[in-house]
């Protein structure tokens, strides 16, 4: 078990900003890659983001250029920054943990946090 918690969201209307937060253990950064999912009503779980030991991040194409996943090892928390935000990005947001298969590769995400809801209006 992986304690993962998340923080940041809320309801914002379309265009608006939010920040999202996950804190875990400094030895869960050091040691997992971490991400992001979302998943809403009827829908399977969806990956937004992910970042690897090593530092490398991706995000879905989906929020390609308006989502960052980012992380402060100091704190230690791991941040997604969600810009630009659409109706269809309305869920509850995942942080996630997964076994690292390398310096940028990562195993399938299989530890969750409980989620924070995001609501996003037009």
């Amino acid at each position: 078990q992986l304690p993962l918690v998340e923080s940041g969201g809320g309801s914002v209307q379309a265009g608006g900003a939010l920040r999202l937060s996950c804190e875990a253990s400094r030895e869960t950064f050091s040691n997992y890659c971490m991400g992001w999912y979302r998943q809403t009503p009827g829908k399977q779980r969806e990956w937004v983001a992910g970042q690897s030991t090593s530092g490398t991040s991706t995000v879905a194409d989906s929020v390609k250029g308006r989502f960052a996943i980012s992380q402060d090892n100091v704190k230690p928390t791991l941040y997604l920054q969600m810009n630009n935000l659409k109706p269809d990005d309305t869920g509850m947001y995942f942080c996630a943990a997964a076994n690292s298969v390398g310096p940028r590769l990562c195993g399938a995400y299989k530890w969750f946090g409980q989620g924070t809801q995001v609501t996003v209006s037009s």
